[in-house]
């Protein structure tokens, strides 16, 4: 339980620093912008072509993954239904809105999570390939059809995070391993992703809020209650039905108890769409995940 309250604090403690950079204007007023870009561009993707490529793809086949991409589809659908025909909103804000309600902070809290309170670093693997795999290819492809013209498959594959991904999976899959030091340049780009998440996100929280910058109050309630409740909940329900073991189980729980991911904002500061929604949901559930991760540890640990 300790590690869980350290791990969210270290993140609280960087966020902070971002708002107060921004508050002060250190890095000037186009910073967060710029930040995100990199953080999209570069640094996610390195991080992500190094961990997917020492990632153990059995996993893939487990009943912890069928656990994990069953509920993470299950609240996906809802917001996109909630969103597409009870609150009428357009394609590019149910993308952002599904995004929220579904895509987990699986590298930021995620893997410290992993290691510290299950011992575990792969145990973050099933839901960071699924995102990376699955969600996030259908969001980019939604958001690049509705902003710019062209190919929607050539766009998104020229996406830099799915190709640090795909690339990652071609290097996991060979029956033969690269020498590590061919790592290491992506190693260190990608050590700087999650931190300038983290300073962007706090950042974009110093923006002074006006009713026009607020998150509409009916989608930001759908994203929390899905984030922070439904799908740790399900997760459990799940679980328990397919009779995962008390580890394993716990594991698929405290991953789906997770926030909503930082890089949602980072999308959205991407595409220009449902900036509001993204900002007030990751911090809304980062601060609700602490008990709710709490409470799971101590129920299920």
């Amino acid at each position: 339980m300790g590690a869980v309250i350290t791990a969210l604090a270290t993140m609280g403690a960087v966020v902070a620093l971002g708002w107060f950079l921004a508050r002060r204007r250190v890095l000037g007023e186009r910073a967060a912008p710029v930040l995100a870009r990199v953080v999209f561009a570069v640094a996610t993707p390195a991080l992500l072509l190094t961990t997917v490529a020492h990632a153990d793809l059995h996993l893939l086949l487990s009943r912890q993954a069928v656990v994990t991409w069953t509920s993470t589809v299950a609240v996906a659908l809802v917001a996109v239904l909630v969103l597409r025909f009870a609150l009428r909103r357009p394609a590019a804000d149910i993308t952002v809105g599904t995004l929220a309600s579904s895509y987990v902070n699986a590298g930021n809290v995620g893997l410290p999570l992993a290691v510290y309170l299950l011992d575990d670093a792969v145990a973050v693997v099933p839901t960071l390939l699924f995102q990376l795999l699955v969600l996030a290819p259908i969001a980019f492809a939604v958001l690049d059809r509705g902003s710019r013209s062209g190919s929607v498959l050539r766009r998104t594959l020229s996406n830099p995070i799915i190709v640090g991904t795909l690339l990652g999976l071609v290097l996991a899959a060979l029956p033969w391993s690269l020498p590590e030091v061919v790592y290491e340049p992506f190693r260190l780009v990608g050590a700087a992703a999650a931190p300038l998440a983290l300073l962007t996100f706090g950042m974009a929280l110093a923006v002074p809020r006006t009713v026009d910058s607020a998150a509409p109050r009916a989608d930001l309630t759908l994203a929390v209650s899905l984030r922070a409740l439904v799908h740790p909940l399900l997760a459990w329900g799940l679980g328990t039905a397919l009779g995962l073991p008390p580890q394993a189980l716990l594991a698929v729980v405290a991953m789906a108890a997770l926030p909503t991911a930082q890089n949602v904002l980072v999308y959205a500061m991407q595409y220009r769409h449902g900036e509001a929604l993204a900002r007030d949901a990751g911090l809304v559930t980062t601060v609700l995940c602490v008990p709710v991760l709490l409470v799971v540890a101590a129920t299920l640990g």
